[in-house]
């Protein structure tokens, strides 16, 4: 029994020594490097599973790219690996610049994939330009008629500046910029409907593509929409503007006219009050000119009779206007 435990542990014990070697050493893999014309050592391979470099990714692309006539090393492509790098997109984007002529090396390559861009994207866009349609843009001429622009911006990318260049969100902003721009400067907007090629002139003619990543390479315009009358809508506003700010004067105007008819009348009742006061005093002055003599009672009553007289003509004046005779209206 003995001898079979000890067969047994002798097994499992060259099974996990064969199954070990087999991983640290992918012969499989090796052989067809060597078959690719890659010249890969085991020992290089064992390495990169120490490493944590996955061994048939690094082989792969070595013989992708020694069939490409690339010449790449292992340690390049591992140490892009190893830096969180895309191998396999790296090679792709070398392989297809190579074939269209496109001067990119390596370390562009690494560094734009590093960067966070695609790197066989921008490639394939600088081989075959990239159309980005702007979204509606509202620009008003000198005349005060508003203009909603649509522009087609064709772009191709700009492998010197993918690394630090900005992106497209800045030149739909610049294009945007420049059309605006370009309509405001327009005398009226019917010089912008007869001639949209001008908008394209001078927006491509300002060098919006300055440290981007693309080369703008046309603007096209897709459509222009006729707006609102703004001018004629802010002279509208000016005038509710004025209207509001008149009358509010004429209410200050009117207030303080209210004012001084208030005062006035406060002064006359004061008036009024004074000439009451002073009547009421009357009647004593006379009682004191009897009782010095200075007044007889004839004055008195004569006094009386103009009183009573006056009165009468200003009753007479109130009810007949003054002018009525006494024979009148009779038959």
């Amino acid at each position: 029994m003995e001898t079979f435990a000890y067969v047994g542990l002798a097994l499992v014990g060259t099974v996990i020594t064969i199954w070990v070697i087999t991983y640290f050493l992918p012969v499989n893999l090796w052989i067809t490097a060597l078959f690719s014309g890659v010249r890969v050592g085991l020992v290089d391979l064992a390495l990169m599973r120490v490493r944590k470099v996955p061994p048939r990714v690094i082989v792969d692309a070595l013989i992708t790219s020694n069939k490409a006539g690339l010449a790449l090393t292992a340690d390049e492509l591992e140490t892009h690996y190893l830096a969180s790098g895309n191998v396999p997109s790296v090679v792709k984007a070398l392989i297809s610049a190579e074939k269209a002529n496109i001067a990119l090396t390596f370390k562009q390559a690494a560094a734009i994939d590093l960067a966070g861009r695609d790197v066989f994207e921008a490639v394939q866009m600088s081989v075959q330009p990239k159309v980005i349609n702007t979204p509606p843009m509202a620009a008003v001429a000198q005349d005060g008629i508003q203009l909603i622009v649509k522009a087609r911006v064709t772009v191709r990318a700009s492998i010197a500046q993918l690394v630090g260049g900005a992106g497209e969100e800045t030149i739909l902003a610049r294009v945007g910029e420049g059309i605006v721009a370009t309509i405001g400067s327009s005398t009226s907007h019917k010089d912008v409907l007869e001639n949209p090629d001008k908008i394209s002139k001078l927006v491509l003619g300002r060098g919006l593509d300055h440290t981007t990543a693309f080369e703008i390479l046309s603007i096209d315009i897709a459509d222009i929409d006729v707006g609102e009358n703004i001018g004629a809508k802010l002279q509208i506003d000016q005038a509710n503007a004025d209207l509001k700010v008149a009358e509010a004067k004429a209410e200050e105007r009117r207030a303080m006219a209210v004012a001084v008819e208030q005062e006035m009348r406060a002064k006359t009742q004061a008036a009024r009050a004074k000439v009451i006061e002073t009547e009421a005093e009357v009647p004593l002055a006379i009682a004191q000119a009897f009782r010095a003599g200075n007044l007889g009672i004839f004055d008195y009553y004569k006094m009386q009779n103009l009183m009573a007289d006056t009165e009468m003509r200003e009753s007479l004046s109130g009810k007949n206007g003054g002018t009525t005779k006494p024979d009148e209206g009779k038959g």
